[in-house]
């Protein structure tokens, strides 16, 4: 007799009394861990730096995606002006305004 033959001929084995909910229960628990410890506080960054965007004005320093430090110079819709040394200006979008400076301060 081969083995796929005694494979084959074995009764399945039934969960006695067992729960079918109690086995999706560790997906539950691993999702629910995602959600608190991943997800959740990105969304929060991602508020709290929309909200930085928005409320951008004349004269705050900035550090862009770049690593440049510099000084808002201009606030428009969509971009800002934003003078990186005396007499240097650069126009660049708001989505690559990281953070201020006084976060920077505020980490050391």
């Amino acid at each position: 007799m081969s083995f796929l033959n005694v494979f084959l001929s074995m009764p399945p084995q039934a969960a006695e009394g067992g729960n079918p909910l109690m086995s999706f229960a560790p997906f539950v628990l691993i999702i629910i861990v995602f959600y608190f410890f991943m997800i959740r506080p990105q969304m929060k960054r991602q508020k709290e730096l929309r909200k930085y965007r928005e409320a951008l004005k004349k004269g705050d320093k900035v550090i862009t995606t770049g690593g440049i430090y510099g000084k808002v110079a201009e606030v428009k819709d969509q971009f800002v002006t934003v003078e990186i040394a005396d007499g240097v200006k650069v126009k660049m979008d708001k989505s690559a305004i990281v953070m201020d400076m006084s976060d920077v301060a505020a980490n050391k």
